[in-house]
């Protein structure tokens, strides 16, 4: 182990201009200290003496934070001694891990059933609700990551990283791996449909980031590329099930496009759990007090459940509890098998306002003063407050709230700004590993980042390929990127436009960008072309396959990032 840090170290004094050394940062960011006349890679820290690099740090631009609540590059290089950096990139590591705990949390728990809810309330259908608002909730931390960081133009190789790298993850590493356990027929329309759009929406971020710029135009494209996606989806839909409609009478050979109404209820009864509030629900009902019911509302542990679980769930379980209960306290979640009560609703108002305050700027907007007088803080308690008293005499503990369908909206506004806190870390965090070990923020990306938010919707694809269901978790591989990469780049570059940018630059980070848009769009037309010759039929030799590419790719950006790999100037 010391021989490896030793040889870190040995990197870092090595001779500075890696990939993306002397990249330019945003001219909102000032300058001053060392450097004025332009501004140097934070990269190049390590190639200082021990005694300059806190200095360094705080002096030069381009190793400021845009955002965030914590200065990751001055805890390494200021508070930790140079002796102890093995156990702050330790730490790091750990944080960042929970930090992807946390938005797996977040958004699995708040953010997904408040939009289930709002759908619910809007009215949608299945369809639409797929590929609109249940997509947005499975891709939330995708997306909020890759708002993050396009939002400062040294980490937007982070966001393509991000991005591709996920595309190629998913449809390499998590497609073969629902082959390899559950060889089905692949739905023949849904796919074509599916990967055509998504080599579009690639073909369109390989042009953008070769023109070095997204302009208004562009970004409203890609916007609009996703809306026509699902008016095609639904239109597509409507047609299937008017032909469907007319030909009960045959027999449909092949894989329908649409589950069945009966499949649906498998997958549903298999999906949930054993409902263990019949077996301890009391034999005579009683009146609980509002002390006893906003206990409830606020405790994430379910005894019953903990007796029943293994040990993994429950070690797991514990990580989890402190995240659980800011956000109950925090977040409201609009269930129809859930009443919120009095209490609950008084809680969520009150602490609406004040985590709108927290999340905004990282606090700073929290700290200004209204007229020079009132602190904005103070006034958002008073508001919370305010709300709180009116909703506590205008409800009941009896009664499920008066417009209680508005706490929806609430829910996801106030889980969005979690998640883009938290997203805001995972960002900072990472450029500052990559500072330290000298890696480019693409690299970062494709690994780490698209490994971190992808593990979970992993995870629950294959596992409703091992239930029995290939053919849907299949389906869900592309649908859910289409999403991420359109609405990713497009509101990401669009948000920057409308803060008074007239474009928005990219900068790839070499030749290492160009590997990885290559390798997603060789493993799209691997798959439009081998699954039709198949017939559809995917077995566990398409699968060796697809796996097989995603570790060539990864040994090939592996060694182009580290320059085994490049081209040869002219």
């Amino acid at each position: 182990m010391a021989a490896r840090w030793l040889m870190v170290e040995t990197m870092f004094r090595a001779e500075p201009g890696g990939p993306s050394a002397g990249a330019p940062i945003s001219p909102l960011l000032p300058t001053a200290g060392v450097n004025k006349s332009h501004t140097v890679d934070c990269r190049e820290v390590c190639g200082l003496n021990v005694s300059d690099r806190c200095d360094f740090i705080r002096t030069n631009p381009d190793c400021h934070s845009a955002g965030g609540y914590l200065d990751y590059l001055e805890g390494i290089f200021c508070v930790f001694s140079p002796s102890l950096l093995p156990l702050a990139i330790t730490l790091y590591v750990l944080w960042l891990l929970y930090l992807f705990l946390i938005l797996g949390v977040t958004a699995a728990k708040f953010f997904c059933p408040n939009l289930s809810a709002i759908s619910t309330t809007l009215k949608l259908s299945h369809n639409v609700a797929g590929v609109t608002f249940l997509a947005f909730g499975n891709g939330a931390p995708d997306i909020f990551s890759a708002l993050v960081a396009f939002s400062d133009p040294r980490t937007a190789g982070l966001a393509f990283g991000a991005l591709f790298g996920a595309g190629v993850l998913v449809t390499t590493v998590v497609a073969g791996g629902i082959a390899i356990l559950q060889p089905f027929t692949a739905a023949s329309r849904p796919f074509l449909r599916d990967i055509i759009f998504y080599m579009v929406a690639v073909f369109l971020t390989f042009t953008a980031l070769y023109s070095g710029r997204v302009t208004l135009a562009w970004a409203l494209g890609y916007l609009s590329l996703y809306v026509f996606y699902v008016v095609t989806v639904v239109l597509c839909t409507w047609i299937y099930r008017q032909y469907r409609s007319k030909s009960l009478v045959y027999s449909m050979p092949g894989t329908p496009e649409l589950l069945s109404d009966s499949e649906d209820d498998q997958v549903s009864s298999n999906t949930n759990s054993y409902d263990y509030g019949d077996e301890y629900r009391p034999l005579v009902s009683y009146q609980e007090t509002t002390a006893q019911i906003l206990a409830r509302a606020l405790n994430p542990l379910d005894y019953r459940k903990w007796r029943n679980k293994s040990a993994y769930w429950r070690v797991l379980k514990v990580f989890k509890l402190p995240v659980e209960f800011v956000l109950l306290l925090t977040v409201p979640v609009v269930d129809p098998d859930r009443n919120s009560k009095r209490m609950e609703t008084m809680f969520h108002m009150s602490f609406f306002s004040i985590k709108c305050d927290w999340s905004l700027r990282a606090g700073l907007y929290g700290l200004y003063e209204i007229g020079s007088l009132f602190p904005v803080w103070g006034m958002v308690v008073i508001v919370g407050t305010a709300l709180a008293a009116v909703t506590f005499f205008a409800t009941s503990n009896t009664e499920i709230p008066r417009l209680h369908w508005l706490f929806a909206f609430l829910g996801f506004l106030t889980s969005a700004l979690w998640i883009n806190a938290t997203a805001t870390e995972v960002v900072n965090i990472l450029r500052s590993l990559g500072v330290v070990f000298r890696l480019s923020n693409t690299v970062l990306g494709l690994t780490l980042l698209a490994w971190g938010n992808s593990i979970g919707d992993a995870f629950s694809d294959l596992t409703l390929a091992r239930q029995g269901y290939p053919r849907m978790a299949f389906s869900a591989c592309f649908g859910g990127i289409i999403f991420n990469i359109l609405v990713g780049v497009g509101l990401g570059c669009l948000l920057q436009i409308s803060r008074g940018h007239p474009d928005v630059k990219l900068e790839p980070d070499g030749l290492l960008v160009w590997v990885l848009a290559g390798a997603l769009g060789l493993s799209l037309v691997f798959s439009l072309v081998s699954v039709p010759v198949q017939c559809f039929q995917l077995n566990r030799a398409y699968g060796g396959c697809l796996l097989l590419f995603y570790v060539n790719f990864l040994i090939v950006a592996l060694l182009t990032e580290f320059g085994v790999i490049h081209l040869k100037s002219v």
